[in-house]
């Protein structure tokens, strides 16, 4: 397993292999990508797609990415909220994306803090980092659960095969 570099992202991706669409050079860092907010939802179901969104303290919310990624089968990636949020009280623990998969990216944080936290739309959220495979898979994430494969914006429970 090994951690892909700047320029081997840049490369698979202008190849066409690593799909990020919605892509921004200034979220490019030296190991990975900082994924960008589209949607942001509270708990109680307020919803923000534009300007700032205000989190209360002590409140669960979810993200969706602006970018929909697409990893080939012998690339997965972690993800790993930015030090700018951990420093502001936000707290996430996201995983894993599995090779194969392909859509926007749903994930839940907490604002931990005793203060409300405005995180604007659009701001950089998390870190992807790419990782390879030993060798491809042989199921991919299609193939072995494929439950929010193709999902768009927040994505809550398994999209169904009619939703597809």
């Amino acid at each position: 397993m090994c951690v892909l570099p700047d320029h081997i992202i840049v490369s698979l991706r202008e190849n066409g292999i690593l799909r990020i669409d919605g892509y921004s050079d200034a979220s490019l860092t030296p190991n990975g990508y900082d994924l960008r907010i589209a949607e942001l939802r509270t708990a109680d179901g307020a919803q923000h797609k534009e300007g700032d969104a205000r989190v209360p303290a002590g409140t669960f919310f979810h993200v969706s990415t602006i970018e929909s990624v697409g990893l080939p089968s012998d690339i997965c990636a972690q993800l790993w909220l930015r030090t700018t949020w951990i420093r502001k009280g936000v707290l996430g623990s996201f995983g894993k994306i599995d090779a194969g998969f392909q859509g926007t990216l749903t994930l839940g944080a907490f604002n931990a803090s005793d203060e409300d936290i405005i995180i604007p739309i659009g701001e950089r959220f998390c870190q992807m980092v790419f990782e390879t495979l030993h060798s491809p898979a042989e199921k991919t994430y299609a193939e072995r659960s494929g439950n929010y494969q193709g999902q768009k914006g927040i994505t809550l429970s398994p999209i169904t095969t009619q939703e597809r």
